[in-house]
């Protein structure tokens, strides 16, 4: 009786993971789009991607230099905010909801639309800026040297779900260790570097997972910011929009599930890599 409980389960696995994800594998060895047969050219849409075609070298430039840029950014600041709210504030439930509102509404259309507004030529950020005496600001959004910079800093404001993390691991360290350590006359900055960091570092090295795999896949605000096209000069053309284009706008879906499966071989190789190295800065409790 109890396989038929799971039934559902291996029905929802089945039909709406696995088989798409096999589908998908199959017409990354063909020239599939949508209109004519499918025929079989082997791995001819993988050597196309990195011989013959000089916007996915680009979308995976673009996509690579936000995910180093953005997430040690994301997270240093969602560990500061939590080492400032682990001091025993006053009102911490409702600073802990305030500050994690920006990871609930980051992703939608709407944050968006409203960072496009912010950041264009008569928005908020250049209006702050003239009355601070700073004039002749650029267009934020439409300036090629700016536009992913302001994706990053939207990455950024969105460090509530880390921000919470860090707070949960920040109770655990043992008060106990930071009276010693003040006893033998360490200081805050000393405290923080030899007792927090090493053993908050299981709880870092996991945001550190996390967000680099959500940030590989970044997508809803490139589009909307650049109207779907990755402008101004392909400079927010993130690797998802740029299959996403193949795949909708050329209906070339056998590249375009090419390009989705070496995003999820990258992305394998990024967290094995992290993998890694985490025995070398990692410490868990209990090791020795």
């Amino acid at each position: 009786m109890a396989w038929l409980f799971l039934i559902p389960w291996l029905v929802g696995i089945g039909g709406i993971t696995l088989g798409p994800m096999i589908a998908s594998l199959y017409l990354s060895f063909t020239d599939y789009n949508l209109l004519g047969r499918r025929n079989f050219v082997g791995l001819e849409n993988y050597v196309r991607a990195f011989s013959d075609d000089p916007r996915f070298v680009h979308a995976a430039t673009v996509t690579l230099e936000y995910v180093l840029i953005s997430v040690p950014l994301q997270l240093a600041f969602a560990l500061a905010i939590a080492v400032l709210l682990n001091r025993g504030l006053r009102g911490l439930a409702l600073y802990r909801s305030v500050y994690y509102l920006p990871s609930l509404l980051g992703s939608s259309v709407a944050i968006a639309l409203l960072w496009r507004q912010i950041f264009g030529s008569e928005g908020l950020v250049n209006q702050a800026l003239a009355a601070a005496g700073l004039t002749g600001m650029p267009n934020w959004i439409a300036t090629p040297e700016f536009a992913l910079g302001t994706l990053i800093v939207l990455n950024v404001w969105t460090f509530g779900s880390p921000m919470i993390i860090f707070l949960a691991g920040l109770r655990q360290v043992p008060h106990e260790l930071y009276e010693a350590a003040a006893v033998d006359g360490a200081g805050a900055w000393t405290r923080f570097w030899r007792i927090t960091i090493p053993l908050l570092s299981p709880v870092i090295f996991f945001n550190l997972v996390l967000q680099m795999i959500h940030s590989f896949q970044a997508f809803t605000q490139a589009y909307i910011i650049s109207g779907g096209t990755g402008q101004p000069v392909d400079s927010t053309l993130f690797y998802t929009l740029y299959l996403y284009q193949k795949a909708f706008t050329d209906f070339d879906m056998g590249y375009a599930s090419a390009m989705a499966w070496i995003l999820l071989l990258v992305i394998a190789l990024f967290t094995w890599l992290a993998f890694g190295t985490s025995r070398k800065w990692v410490f868990y409790a209990g090791e020795k």
